[in-house]
């Protein structure tokens, strides 16, 4: 059934051929490979006949018709065109299908963009996108099981539910906002990792921070919430006295989950340019700091556009689609800067983006004209990634971005001797779009799963879709869509996790063994505890 097995590495191929199937299941043997000193690796293997069926990340059976990803999370199930099943051993690793080369299979190990990192300079102008750091620490090699009965794993705390976790940025949050905040989630029975500023050191002498208002964030706490260091202050100090704040601060009880602020220089995506990263990851273990915001989301969420295992929500098509009810005015530049951000999302395009934003204001509202220059160079770079956008619309509208194609969730970095975990967002804006009850059916329909990076108290008026109508008032909308999202959840449709809790559950996927017996059926080593299910 196998005809030959390549293993593809930066340095060379190395290639078994006519490897025989031992039994019912073929190990992909990687001793002889130096696995150690690669940053990614690719197994091609090449069946005797076609592959014609896959299991998708919705759980269901898919025809090959078209290219797919089954990434860390999702089912790694295919079927051959004589009718029998192959599934993976181990869920580690990424399978990619061509349906140009349909008898080959790639198991692909660290592809690039699929666990990706945010790496600004030391000014923030630049930023580029990194890999993780991602050792192979195989428990077992590799192996196809060719089965008659594969079996399924639940990524989901509740058997094949979908996923809603929220991470909120505290950027906008007040003593009396962060209150209200709480009192309406807990009506609603929802749970939230919430970010919060250590420190009472910002621009706005109203904003919220652990230094005075602990009691309402413990409050958090006991109603069930994750407290999240949304890094140590609002506003930045001067560099020598940030890296002393973050050496000397102590925790006031464990808080594993760091979400990066700013362009504050401890972190992870800056400290870098100024501190050793034997110092940085010796910091954060003491710290029991383990999880870790990339500063990338997959995209903007809209109607549509919800669920991160889903590549086909991330794609120009379905962005537009889901914003086509917006004014034009508004629809336009929501569509361009998914183009700049999402689409291309190189380091050039993201900072022209951005300056001219910057000099546009300066220019139209504080009448500095001496910026005129700059602000024509700037669109000179966005108008031809615009042009050739607009000219190719049909046939790139449905590519899927490229730090969303491999469904980035959680993946491990290593930081010199510590291994953290990373995880990678949706942005959420708009409460009134992304929550609505259609796109909760379609999280449902998939099984799907998203981890949202929201700003609650966010009180812009172009925030149209915002939580807060006004500052002691929450959106009506906005507040039955979350009220339709608690029932969900009360029905068990929905799983609620905070991130924590959410990173407990999905890392025993790395410790998940298959196997396969005599009379074809494959079975869990060990369950770890995690609901599945047989496939036929």
């Amino acid at each position: 059934m196998v005809k030959t097995v390549s293993i593809l590495t930066d340095v060379r191929t190395y290639l078994n051929v006519h490897v025989p199937v031992k039994g019912s299941k073929l190990v992909i043997d990687l001793n002889k490979i130096p696995i150690s000193e690669l940053q990614h690796f690719d197994i091609l293997i090449t069946f005797d006949q076609p592959i014609i069926a896959y299991r998708n990340h919705a759980y269901n059976w898919c025809p090959t018709n078209a290219s797919f990803i089954a990434g860390d999370v999702a089912p790694k199930i295919i079927k051959l065109a004589n009718g029998q099943l192959v599934q993976s051993n181990i869920s580690l690793g990424v399978w990619q299908f061509n349906n140009a080369s349909p008898m080959q299979l790639l198991w692909r190990f660290n592809p690039v963009n699929s666990v990706p990192l945010t790496v600004f300079s030391a000014d923030g102008n630049k930023k580029i996108i990194t890999p993780a750091k991602n050792s192979y620490n195989f428990t077992t090699m590799p192996a196809l099981l060719f089965c008659s009965t594969a079996i399924e794993i639940s990524r989901s705390e509740i058997p094949f539910s979908s996923i809603a976790c929220f991470t909120d940025h505290c950027d906008y949050d007040t003593p009396a906002n962060l209150k209200l905040q709480r009192q309406f989630f807990k009506k609603h029975h929802i749970k939230v990792t919430k970010g919060f500023f250590m420190n009472h050191f910002s621009k706005r002498s109203d904003n919220a921070s652990f230094e005075n208002d602990a009691a309402e964030l413990k409050l958090w706490q006991q109603d069930g919430h994750e407290l999240a260091y949304h890094s140590l202050s609002q506003s930045i100090k001067p560099d020598a006295k940030s890296f002393q704040d973050f050496a000397a601060f102590l925790p006031p009880f464990e808080i594993p989950t760091w979400i990066d602020h700013g362009y504050q220089p401890y972190n992870l995506s800056l400290f870098q340019n100024k501190m050793a990263a034997q110092k940085y990851s010796t910091i954060l273990h003491h710290k029991k700091i383990k999880l870790l915001w990339n500063y990338i989301d997959s995209g903007t969420a809209a109607l549509g556009v919800i669920n991160q295992l889903n590549p086909d929500d991330f794609t120009l098509a379905s962005f537009s689609n889901g914003i086509r009810s917006n004014p034009f005015s508004v629809r336009s530049g929501q569509l361009i800067k998914n183009i700049m951000f999402h689409y291309y999302a190189t380091e050039k395009i993201i900072l022209a983006y951005k300056n001219t934003a910057t000099d546009f204001k300066k220019v139209i509202i504080r009448k500095q004209f001496k910026k005129v220059l700059s602000l024509g160079r700037n669109m000179l770079i966005l108008a031809k990634p615009l042009a050739t956008t607009a000219i190719k619309w049909n046939s790139v509208k449905k590519n899927p971005y490229k730090l969303a194609q491999y469904s980035p969730i959680l993946f491990r970095h290593t930081i010199e001797s510590s291994t953290f975990r990373i995880f990678q967002t949706i942005e959420m804006i708009d409460f009134k779009m992304a929550l609505h009850p259609e796109n909760l059916q379609k999280l449902i329909r998939e099984s799907g799963l998203f981890i949202a990076h929201t700003y609650f108290s966010a009180p812009m008026n172009y925030h149209t879709g915002r939580m807060f109508r006004n500052p002691d008032e929450i959106d009506k909308f906005v507040a039955e869509n979350f009220a339709n999202l608690g029932k969900l959840i009360s029905q068990k449709q929905i799983w609620n996790p905070t991130l924590q809790q959410l990173e407990a559950f999905i890392s025993k996927f790395e410790q998940i063994i298959c196997d396969v017996d005599d009379n074809g059926h494959v079975y869990l080593i060990d369950s770890s505890d995690v609901p599945y299910r047989n496939v036929i």
